[in-house]
This record gives structure tokens, C-alpha cells and sequence, in this order.
């Protein structure tokens, strides 16, 4: 990266592994030269960021679909893709196509459909997903909810060292619901569905996940049940 005189970014809130906090951030010769409480130096061109987050590029973990000026305006470098498209990632060569999709301008990282066209019956052919660029394996918008199917995915996914992205949620309770059950949803008379929809879906999940030794990420925790088993 090219750059004519070095950049300092002041009054912003810088984000790091530290945490956030109130700083700058100098910019010399394409690189982060220093950040935090730093004053900017003779000849640096200053760009006031006005209290807004000055962070590294943002990583969104649940994308359906590769949106390149979005991404750009949102200050997302690397997003993974979920298996839902049309047709769905459940091909090497189509897990393939989209790791290479968006590249130079960004990172697209495909995560790879759980089953055969997300049926949730029929594991699909993992370990070649892996090897065309797939970074994990997902469940996509629905729910494995056949115990013996989960327990094999994540038995693979364990020997193959990727992490198993679960909608957890079970379909026999919820059906067509919008809403967790609750005051709002009565109020607003949306079809809803009881927090155990989630609390047992997701309880299975963890105990599976515990037997296999894989890694397993939930996807959209929405009920203090469902968080409670994560947290323990």
C-alpha cells in the first residue's frame, strides 16, 4: 500500500485487544505505526474521526449474501458465507467458487452445508469441502433434528478440525412461529413459539458437541434459557 505522508486518526475510540478506549491511531507508510494517547507528529496529514470506532477490519461471522459495497461501507474485510444459497454449498466445487469470490477486495470464507441441500439427513462430502476452502460447517437456517446425524457431523467435523455452526432451534415446537412466546408476542398477535424451542435444541447440541470433542458455535441465542446453557 502506497502512501504519500503518514495519517494520524485523533479523537476516536480506538478498538484493540485490549479493549475500547479513547485514542489515536498514526498510519506510516501504509502500516499502524503507534496508537493510543499519541499527539500527531510534524507533516502528518489529520483526520479528526469525531468520537466514531476506529477498529481493525471487522469479521462477520453470518452473511447470506456476498455484498462487496456493503461490506466496504460497514468496515468488513472477511464474512462467512452461509451454505443457504441456490443452489446450496454442498459441493466442493461450489464451496470452491465462493472462496475465491471475493477476493482481492475482501475475504469470503464459505462455510460448508452440514447435510445433503440442508435436508439434515444426509452428511455431505465434508472433508472435500475442507480442502476446497470451506472454514467450517453449518447447519444453515434449520435445525439437525435427527440426534444420530448431529452426533455424526460433529464426530467428522472433530476429526477434521472445523467447527459446526448450529441453528439450534427445534421445528416441532416452533412451526411457522415469529416470536418467542411472551407479553410482546401476545400483544402484537404474532404466532410464536415456547424459549424451550431453543433451551432443548440447544441442550442436545452441547451434549452431543461434549461426546465428540468438536467445536460448536450457536448461532443466534435469543432466550436466557438457551444462554444460560452456554454460559454453564
Amino acid at each position: 500500500m502506497k502512501q504519500a505522508k503518514p495519517i494520524t486518526i485523533t479523537n476516536g475510540r480506538v478498538v484493540s485487544g485490549e479493549g475500547v478506549k479513547k485514542g489515536s491511531v498514526r498510519l506510516s507508510a501504509g502500516l499502524i505505526d503507534a496508537l493510543g494517547d499519541i499527539a500527531p507528529q510534524d507533516g502528518d496529514e489529520i483526520v479528526d474521526a469525531k468520537g466514531r470506532v476506529i477498529a481493525p477490519g471487522l469479521v462477520d461471522l453470518s452473511v447470506f449474501a456476498v455484498d462487496k459495497p456493503a461490506f466496504h461501507f460497514g468496515g468488513i474485510t472477511r464474512a462467512a458465507l452461509m451454505p443457504d444459497q441456490s443452489p446450496p454449498l454442498d459441493l466442493p466445487s461450489r464451496v470452491s467458487y465462493i472462496a475465491k469470490s471475493g477476493k482481492p477486495d475482501l475475504w469470503v470464507h464459505p462455510l460448508a452445508a452440514a447435510t445433503r441441500d440442508l435436508g439434515g439427513q444426509q452428511l455431505a462430502e465434508l472433508g472435500l469441502m475442507k480442502e476446497a476452502g470451506s472454514r467450517g460447517v453449518s447447519t444453515g437456517r434449520g435445525w439437525i433434528a435427527d440426534s444420530g446425524v448431529m452426533l455424526r457431523l460433529l464426530q467428522y467435523a472433530a476429526m477434521l478440525d472445523l467447527v459446526v455452526v448450529s441453528h439450534a432451534e427445534d421445528s416441532g415446537l416452533t412451526g411457522d412461529a415469529a416470536a418467542t412466546a411472551g407479553e410482546m408476542a401476545s400483544r402484537l398477535g404474532l404466532p410464536s413459539a415456547p424459549a424451550e424451542a431453543e433451551a432443548l435444541a440447544v441442550a442436545r447440541d452441547i451434549a452431543l458437541a461434549e461426546m465428540s470433542g468438536a467445536r460448536l458455535h450457536i448461532r443466534q441465542v435469543t432466550t436466557a434459557a438457551a444462554l444460560d446453557l452456554v454460559r454453564a
